[in-house]
Formats: C-alpha cells, sequence, structure tokens
C-alpha cells in the first residue's frame, strides 16, 4: 500500500522499519516540529525524522494540524492509508477521511486500557502483568476508535518502562504488517470498544515520581518500574535529593533483620511486622530498607544522592551515615 506515515519518536522507528521491510511505499513521514533538548537546549530533530532524511524520504513538520494544510499536502500524494504512530497530536476528520482506507493507529496497550499518552508507564507503575498492542482504526476521539488486531505480551517482573518500550515498539510493527494485508483483503472486522475496562493514561509529570511512603512497598516498586528512566522514583534525604533507581518489596526475612532488640524464638512473621514506620530507612545485608505503608518495606538496591553517582546499596551506605531512626522526606499525598 502507498502510506503516509504519522509519527515523531523512537518508539514509532520500530513501525516505519517493518512497514519498509514488507515493501509497502512510504510517500513521506510526518513528524512534529525539532524542539529544543539536553542542557544546551539545541533544536534536534525528532527520530522519525533522521529515519526519513537518511532514506531520501520527504519530511513534513507542520506547528499546526487542523488548519487544512496538512490535509492538502497529504491529499497532493494519493495515499491509501495514513498510519499514526505515536504522532502526538490529534487528528481532524480532514486528515481521518482523507485516505481510501482512512487512518490507522499503533497504540501501546490492550484498549480501551490505557487510554492517552503515556501507557507503557502506568501499565507498569498500576502493577499490570500483561500488556500489548492495538492496531485501530482512528476516529476524533482519544483513542477511542475500533479495534482491528490486538496483540498481548507478558510484562516481567522486573521490567521498566525503558526496557518494555522497545519491546512494544517491535511488537506493534509487526501487528501492524499483520494487520494491513487482512484490512486491504477486507479480512478485518472492527470491533467497537466497550465502555468497560477503559482507564486513561495522561502525561506524566515529573512530580509522579516522588515516593510517598505511606503507600505498600508492592504499589510503589510498580510506580519505581514504570517512572524509569524518567521522571525516575526520588525522595529526599537530610534536605538533599535521593533518587531510587531501582528497588523490590522486601521480603519478610529481610524485614525481621531491621528489627532490633525482639526475643529469641520470635517468628519471622511477628519480626516483621512493624519493622519500619513509612520513611525510615535501615540497612541490611542484602541492601538498604525504606519503610512503606502497612508495615511493608522496599529493598533499595541502587541510589544515587544529590550530586553523587549512582550506586549499589552496599556502596551508597559506605559513604553516608545511616543510624537508627534515619527518616526520609518530602512524601507527597497518593497518587
Amino acid at each position: 500500500m502507498k502510506i503516509a506515515f504519522l509519527g515523531t519518536p523512537p518508539f514509532a522507528v520500530a513501525a516505519l522499519e517493518a512497514l519498509a521491510a514488507a515493501g509497502h511505499t512510504l510517500l513521506c513521514v510526518v513528524a512534529q516540529p525539532d524542539r529544543p533538548a539536553g542542557r544546551g537546549q539545541a533544536l534536534a530533530a525528532p527520530a522519525t525524522k533522521e529515519w526519513a532524511l537518511a532514506r531520501g524520504l520527504p519530511v513534513l513538520q507542520p506547528e499546526k494540524v487542523r488548519d487544512g494544510k496538512l490535509a492538502a499536502a497529504l491529499g497532493a500524494l494519493s495515499p491509501d492509508l495514513l498510519v499514526v504512530v505515536a504522532y502526538g497530536r490529534i487528528l481532524g476528520k480532514d486528515l481521518l477521511t482523507l485516505a481510501p482506507r482512512g487512518a490507522v493507529n499503533v497504540h501501546a496497550s490492550l484498549l480501551p486500557r490505557w487510554r492517552g499518552a503515556a501507557p507503557i508507564q502506568w501499565s507498569i507503575a498500576e502493577g499490570d502483568r500483561t500488556t500489548g498492542v492495538t492496531i485501530m482504526r482512528m476516529d476524533e476521539g482519544l483513542d477511542t476508535g475500533d479495534v482491528l488486531l490486538q496483540r498481548e505480551t507478558a510484562i516481567g517482573p522486573h521490567e521498566t518502562s525503558g526496557e518494555l518500550f522497545p519491546r512494544l515498539a517491535r511488537l506493534g510493527g509487526e501487528a501492524l504488517c499483520e494487520a494491513l494485508p487482512l484490512l486491504e483483503a477486507g479480512r478485518l472486522t472492527p470491533v467497537r470498544q466497550g465502555e468497560a475496562g477503559v482507564t486513561l493514561a495522561p502525561v506524566i509529570e515529573k512530580e509522579q515520581g516522588r515516593l510517598d511512603f505511606r503507600l505498600p512497598a508492592a504499589r510503589l516498586a510498580c510506580r519505581i518500574r514504570g517512572f524509569s528512566p524518567w521522571p525516575g522514583a526520588f525522595t529526599t534525604l537530610s534536605g538533599k535529593l535521593l533518587k531510587v533507581h531501582a528497588a523490590r518489596e522486601a521480603t519478610p526475612e529481610e524485614l525481621a533483620a531491621a528489627r532490633i532488640g525482639r526475643t529469641a524464638g520470635t517468628s519471622v512473621p511477628d519480626m516483621a511486622r512493624g519493622a519500619l514506620d513509612p520513611g525510615e530507612v535501615a540497612q541490611i545485608p542484602a541492601g538498604i530498607l525504606l519503610g512503606c505503608g502497612d508495615g511493608s518495606a522496599l529493598l533499595a538496591t541502587e541510589l544515587q544522592l544529590e550530586g553523587k553517582r549512582r550506586l549499589p546499596a552496599a556502596d551508597f551506605a559506605k559513604g553516608i551515615a545511616l543510624p537508627p531512626g534515619t527518616r526520609l522526606g518530602g512524601a507527597a499525598g497518593a497518587p
């Protein structure tokens, strides 16, 4: 098929690669404008633009998509289909109906779960065990179009969003190239999304990475993985920013190790119960325990204090005093 492609970040490049490998004709790539990036805030080109220019494909970077100019430019190319992957703009009816076969989207969740801008991060942050990709026929709503095809994958117990991104990008490219021949042959039946199970995945703000130690450790461990690498998980220690790069829920045995002065012979569950208050810190051989809600705790294995390097917990503890009763501050309200 002749395809006009709309996409911006690295996630969308996998779909471009898959379409090119499958023999589809890419007429152009539409990306968001170059944006300032890095400490120097120099203008940086989107990943899809770099991919397209390296292959001699035309690139369009409109500031606006609802003034009719983009629709006119794409209409002149006579595409069979618009493919949209993480473009970052909501398209109007003029674009959605421009091509004979309409517009399809690759979305990184099993819709209707996690509609919105950050489905990968929220799927991990909220403890989902599975996710996937949806090939969707686009309409004017926010990820509300009919489902054409879905492919599911498990989320690893220690997988971060940074690790899941490239996996889902590849899966999305594969699912897209599986769906397009079926769509062209009229062998895909669009399935309307139901309202049951709808969840939203809004843009992530930096402050959402702040750890609230009133929450149970299992939930915080998911948020640490979901918000890695950005915005990261953080709190404060003695007034300095403390980043928690890696952590998991502590076992009862590890919690019991933080309990000092318990009567000999006390069972592990009894020793573990209430071992640390929320935000309280204790060092054990396996790492650094951070007290959480419901008597649970995180075992932090990689940390970074403001102005210092990222370190394994054992090395981190060598360079800083963590006397009994040390507490972490700056907990935000429950999300």
